[in-house]
C-alpha cells in the first residue's frame, strides 16, 4: 500500500506579491524592485524546528522562536528565505554595495551596452560639508548659494562627460574604451539575489547612521518597505536586537559594574587598563572605542566616570 504523497504549496506573502516587479523610488532616479523571493516566516520557523525535533513546536510560538534564533545569533534558519532584486544605483554607491560579497550578481554591462543616459544629480540643499571627526563620512550642509554654485557645475559636467562618450561611440571607439571618463553618478543596474541572513547583515551596516546617505537610502528602502512586509516577525527581531541594540564588550561591562557598585576610582582604572583612556598634555587622548563607549553610557543616563573623577574630557 503507497503511502499518500501531499502536495506542498509554495509559501507566498500577498502584500508582497502585490508590488513584485514595481520599482520602489530612490535618490532622484534609482529603484529597486522585488523580482522574485522564496520562503518567509514560517520557512524560519519550520527550519529550525526540523534541528530540534517536532517536539519544539509545542513550546515555541513563531514570535517567540525566531527572537530566540535572532537574539542568539542562529543564524542558518535565516538562511532559508532567499530574495532578488532589481536595482538602479549610481557607480559610486554601488561600490560599496558590491563589497558585499555574500549575493549573486549580474550587473549591467557597458561593454555590450551604451551606458545609462542618467547620473546622479544633488540638489543645493544637499551638499554635506566633509566630517572633521572622521576621515569617512559627512557632517553638516553647505550654505544654499554655494549649493546653487556646486549643482550648476555638476550639471555642466554630467552633460559634458556624456557628450564626449556619445562623441567616441559616434566615432566608431569601442564602447568598452569610451565608457572610461563617465562620472560615478552615472546609474548603473544589477539583480542582486541574497539570503536573509546576509540582507540583514547588509542592511545592520547600511541602515547605520554612520552610512554614507546614499547608500543609506538605498538600504532603508529595502529594509521599510520590502523586508518588514516579506518577514514581519524577523523584521521586528532585527530592530530590536540588531539595528537598534548596543553591544557591551568585556571591558564596559566590568566598568558598569564598578560604576554600579559605587567605585568610580576602579571604573577608570578598568578603562585605564583596558586601553580606553590615556592621556596627553592637554587631557584625553581621542580614542574612538572610548567614545563609543561613553555614547552608550549617556544612554543609560550614567555620566563618565573620568569626567566626574576630575579628568579633562576634551580630547586631543
Amino acid at each position: 500500500m503507497t503511502r499518500e504523497r501531499k502536495k506542498i504549496a509554495r509559501v507566498s506573502v500577498g502584500v508582497l506579491d502585490e508590488f513584485l516587479g514595481v520599482p520602489i523610488q530612490v535618490l532622484d532616479d534609482g529603484f529597486v524592485r522585488v523580482i522574485d523571493y522564496m520562503g518567509t516566516d514560517s520557512s524560519i520557523v519550520q527550519a529550525a524546528r526540523i534541528s530540534f525535533g517536532q517536539g519544539t513546536k509545542r513550546v515555541h510560538q513563531d514570535r517567540g522562536l525566531i527572537r530566540h534564533l535572532m537574539r542568539n545569533r542562529h543564524t542558518t534558519p535565516f538562511e532559508m528565505c532567499e530574495i532578488k532584486l532589481h536595482v538602479r544605483v549610481p557607480m559610486d554607491c554601488w561600490r560599496q554595495w558590491i563589497r558585499h560579497r555574500t549575493a549573486s550578481v549580474n550587473e549591467y554591462s557597458t561593454r555590450y551596452s551604451v551606458a545609462i543616459d542618467a547620473a546622479q544629480k544633488t540638489a543645493p540643499t544637499e551638499w554635506r560639508f566633509q566630517a572633521t571627526g572622521a576621515r569617512q563620512g559627512s557632517d553638516g550642509i553647505v550654505p544654499i548659494e554655494l549649493g546653487k554654485n556646486l549643482s550648476s557645475k555638476e550639471e555642466a559636467l554630467h552633460k559634458y562627460s556624456r557628450d564626449v562618450y556619445i562623441e567616441r561611440l559616434n566615432c566608431g571607439v569601442a564602447r568598452e574604451q569610451a565608457r572610461k571618463d563617465l562620472p560615478l553618478s552615472t546609474y548603473t543596474e544589477a539583480y542582486w539575489k541574497i539570503d536573509l541572513h546576509n540582507l540583514l547583515h547588509f542592511l545592520s551596516l547600511r541602515m547605520d547612521h554612520h552610512a554614507q546617505n546614499e547608500i543609506r537610502a538605498y538600504a532603508e528602502a529595502i529594509g521599510n518597505n520590502i523586508v518588514a512586509h516579506w518577514c514581519p516577525i524577523t523584521w521586528e527581531a532585527f530592530l530590536d536586537y540588531r539595528l537598534h541594540a548596543k553591544v557591551l564588550s568585556r571591558i564596559e561591562w566590568n566598568v558598569i559594574d564598578a560604576i554600579v557598585q559605587g567605585d568610580n576610582q576602579f571604573a577608570v582604572r578598568l578603562a585605564e587598563d583596558g586601553g580606553l583612556i590615556s592621556y596627553g598634555t592637554h587631557g584625553l587622548k581621542k580614542n574612538r572605542e572610548r567614545e563609543e563607549f561613553e555614547e552608550k553610557l549617556r544612554r543609560f543616563g550614567i555620566r563618565p566616570p573620568w569626567v566626574t573623577a576630575g579628568n579633562n574630557a576634551t580630547s586631543e
